[in-house]
């Protein structure tokens, strides 16, 4: 189940940040002064091939990328983790395994959330 962790750094002149966690998942949410949704990113498959979708209320696109955690430099230092372009989306799975660890989310967070995992990613 999704948990909030509390006391997450707050970067000035960005969105308001809330983050969650639980075995399966992590998910952003930056929010503006009204609390709405300013941006997404959630996270799957953590520890073995992490992938994240994104979406922001600029674009309007859900993104889906998979993170490349810096690791494959052979004989290099480990590299900050950065998302690549990656295939197709498992939306049915995904959409699916955020309703389970949603349920104690805020209801109208978690709906929109999900709505936009429907979304058809690019």
């Amino acid at each position: 189940m999704l948990r909030e962790i509390v006391d997450v750094r707050q970067i000035p002149g960005e969105a308001a940040r809330r983050v969650y966690s639980s075995a399966e998942l992590d998910l952003t949410v930056w929010l503006d002064d009204r609390d709405g949704v300013v941006g997404f990113e959630l996270c799957y498959d953590k520890g073995k091939d992490e992938r994240a979708v994104r979406w922001n209320r600029e674009t309007g696109i859900v993104l889906h990328r998979k993170v490349d955690d810096g690791e494959s430099r052979p004989g290099r230092y480990k590299a900050a983790p950065v998302l690549v372009p990656d295939g197709a989306f498992p939306v049915k799975k995904i959409s699916r395994l955020f309703q389970d660890n949603s349920r104690d989310l805020d209801r109208s967070l978690a709906e929109f959330i999900y709505r936009k995992l429907l979304e058809n990613p690019q």
